[in-house]
């Protein structure tokens, strides 16, 4: 078993971004709950974000959504940003919410609709100028809904001219993180459906452009940990986005439906040499019926345990195993390592950083929870736009 001393100095390595829409008001296409203090724009969102920082230690960077977080002085909210521990992470781009994009985005069959969303895109990237964002993040909802409806080959011909027009203004120190979903709100053809079609786009463009992996975004029984042992190993696994599902597309908190998942997909980001800067660790996630900082903190700390438990793998006693073809001595290194308690080993190491060891327990002691609910009394709060 790796030396624990080790695991706690990997660990003080993570980084993990949490997405400014999760702080706001979100819930199903039937319903999104209101709750008492939530931000009513980008710098109540930084504020909260703030908080998650202060009592986990992993959390120094905020992921914004344009237009949901659109602003006149995006320098400002970034020195805003800064003055409360934090910065501004990935820009993502929103090409589904304009009655324009009915049929489609960057794809879509009109030569003029095409160009107001590649107009936007390179509005994100004028926007990571001013923040100092490296990371575009693009998800489209483009696709069709029946056969027939438009060329599926030509709508990958459009995709892959509006990609290339958007890479190529990408400056120096930039890159572009391409993510895939399999269906929603396209039902018969998504343009965009799976890691594969992502891929060969990303290394058609060149090394500025990754895959993102969104683990709420794959079909049932999908083997998510061997797409990422695939995408590491071609260097095109540029980051996730962490949530957890039952169903399909439902972003609950990562590691509430299946902790093991987590775990494994950990593994292969620990085994492939993912462990670093080059892959990002975003949250992407929506709260609808719970406490958004809370579950936030919470997110965090599921993926920390679960990074945690990854970094316990036996390697040398695995590689044994597999090497001499011991099947269940094999699973046993994997499920020794996933049955530890690392939980005292995080909160030790908190504690050897200045943080309080209960993250949770810290927040709500801290008073924040009531201070913003009295304080954010009146104007808009922030949605997730639908």
């Amino acid at each position: 078993m790796p030396d624990p001393s080790a695991v706690k100095a990997a660990l003080t390595t993570q980084r993990i971004e949490t997405p400014s829409w999760a702080y706001g008001n979100s819930g199903t296409r039937f319903k999104v709950f209101a709750q008492a203090g939530v931000p009513r724009d980008p710098w109540e969102k930084l504020a909260d974000a703030a908080k998650v920082h202060e009592f986990t230690g992993v959390a120094p960077t905020v992921a914004l959504h344009i237009p949901w977080d659109k602003v006149e002085d995006y320098g400002k909210l970034a020195e805003f940003a800064r003055e409360h521990g934090v910065a501004l992470g990935a820009i993502n781009s929103n090409t589904f919410q304009d009655d324009d994009y009915k049929l489609g985005s960057i794809c879509h069959p009109d030569a003029a609709v095409r160009r107001k969303a590649i107009g936007h895109l390179l509005e994100c990237v004028d926007i990571m100028d001013a923040t100092g964002s490296t990371d575009l993040k693009l998800w489209f909802a483009d696709g069709t809904n029946y056969p027939g409806q438009d060329d599926i080959r030509e709508r990958q011909d459009r995709l892959a001219e509006g990609l290339a027009e958007v890479y190529q203004r990408l400056g120096d120190g930039q890159r572009m993180l391409l993510e895939y979903k399999f269906f929603e709100p396209a039902f018969y053809a998504t343009d965009v459906p799976d890691w594969g079609t992502a891929y060969a786009h990303c290394l058609k463009l060149g090394e500025k452009a990754q895959v993102v992996v969104d683990t709420g975004h794959h079909a049932p029984g999908t083997n998510i940990e061997f797409i990422v042992a695939t995408l590491l190993r071609e260097g095109k696994l540029g980051g996730f986005d962490f949530n957890s599902r039952f169903y399909a597309d439902d972003d609950l908190m990562v590691g509430a439906a299946d902790p093991f998942q987590l775990f494994r997909i950990m593994y292969e980001v620990v085994r492939g040499g993912g462990f670093g800067p080059d892959v990002a660790f975003m949250l992407d996630q929506c709260h609808n019926i719970e406490a958004k900082i809370p579950a936030i903190i919470r997110s965090v700390m599921n993926v920390q345990e679960a990074t945690a438990k990854a970094l316990l793998v036996d390697r040398e006693a695995l590689v044994a195993a597999q090497r001499s073809g011991d099947v269940l001595d094999a699973n046993a290194v994997i499920m020794d390592a996933y049955n530890t308690d690392v939980r005292p080993l995080l909160a030790s190491l908190r504690e050897e950083q200045g943080l309080d060891p209960d993250p949770i327990g810290a927040y709500r002691r801290s008073g924040w929870g009531q201070k913003i609910v009295a304080e954010r009394v009146g104007g808009q709060q922030a949605g997730w736009g639908a």
